[in-house]
């Protein structure tokens, strides 16, 4: 089979396509054919560093769908030819554990179920399951042209919100408000913090999603309403044990969705197969929208993930392999 292929930790340009032996499913695992596989920060994150339980040549990649090849041993509640969305890799086979996909709605394509894992599940388990977000309320998503808040902006419309605050550079403003945001802020040349108190009327925000690092986690406290929280995918706050001015309460949540496939934590895989079937609900209702902005084949994505780390990327990026 042809994959893509990291022989040590490196950068994207490290990555080739070479042809691999196909994988054989264990007791509990399916194959999957793969029919399309997107594109994440994560990604070329994780081949810079590398991961414990890698051995090379590794086949990297987190978000796919396809259809079911091959059953493991005692693996019952799945049929070969069900087309599925999981945590896999960028290659035409995949081995997958059974607990930890969903069944692809029958109105999505490939493209858009490979899509959204990674940054629409990111979103909506920190809109949904750690803040349990309630309607009225106001909220700030960071980069949202980007993957995680591109889903995150309609998710928060989906869910009641009354004012939808997002940062994105000027080129992408009319993108981010077509997906839902009331005001997009530039933060190339605008105060972040002052436009928005001055849209809130000095009160602060809601909820805060933040996509960015620590450094601008810890302004995010200084934006936050009275009882707000506030949610990291790449770093909490650096001083937030001595932030508590006597006017606000909040909360801090860390996360970070992908490393939910490779924890071992039965209970977190499984989770993955059910936020994946809410949020495709979402989908086929019509209340969130695929964000895919580029198809490319197989072959392009070392090229794409290295574009992807140079942080000027709308929306996401799809791999197909049909």
């Amino acid at each position: 089979m042809r994959a893509i292929v990291l022989h040590a930790p490196g950068q994207p340009s490290a990555l080739t396509l070479q042809e691999m032996p196909v994988p054989e499913p264990g007791a509990g695992e399916i194959r999957v054919r793969v029919q399309a596989a997107s594109l994440n920060p994560v990604d070329y994150k994780m081949a810079a560093n590398g991961h414990p339980a890698w051995t090379y040549p590794f086949v990297p990649g987190v978000d796919g769908a396809g259809i079911v090849d091959k059953l493991g041993e005692g693996v019952t509640e799945w049929r070969a030819g069900d087309r599925v969305v999981y945590h896999g890799s960028f290659a035409e086979y995949t081995i997958v554990k059974a607990r930890a996909i969903a069944r692809i709605a029958d109105e999505l394509t490939f493209e858009e179920a490979a899509a959204f894992p990674c940054a629409g599940l990111t979103a909506y388990q920190i809109l949904n399951r750690k803040m349990n977000m309630q309607a009225g309320g106001s909220v700030l998503v960071h980069a949202g042209a980007g993957g995680v808040g591109g889903y995150a902006i309609q998710l928060a419309r989906a869910f009641g919100a009354s004012q939808v605050i997002t940062t994105a550079s000027a080129d992408n403003h009319d993108y981010v408000k077509s997906l839902g945001a009331d005001v997009a802020i530039d933060y190339h040349s605008e105060n972040v913090r002052e436009r928005v108190m001055a849209w809130t009327n000095g009160l602060g925000v809601d909820y805060i999603l933040n996509s960015l690092n620590r450094k601008t986690a810890q302004e995010d406290l200084e934006m936050l309403g009275f009882g707000g929280q506030l949610g990291c995918i790449a770093g909490a706050p650096e001083t937030v044990a001595d932030f508590q001015p006597s006017h606000k309460t909040f909360t801090v949540h860390k996360l970070m969705i992908a490393g939910a496939h490779v924890s071992g934590d039965a209970r977190a895989e499984r989770d993955l197969g059910v936020m994946a079937e809410e949020f495709m609900k979402l989908m086929v209702a019509g209340k969130i929208a695929s964000t895919i902005s580029k198809q490319i084949a197989l072959e392009d994505v070392p090229a794409e993930l290295t574009r992807l780390s140079q942080r000027h990327v709308r929306g996401k990026i799809v791999a197909s392999l049909l």
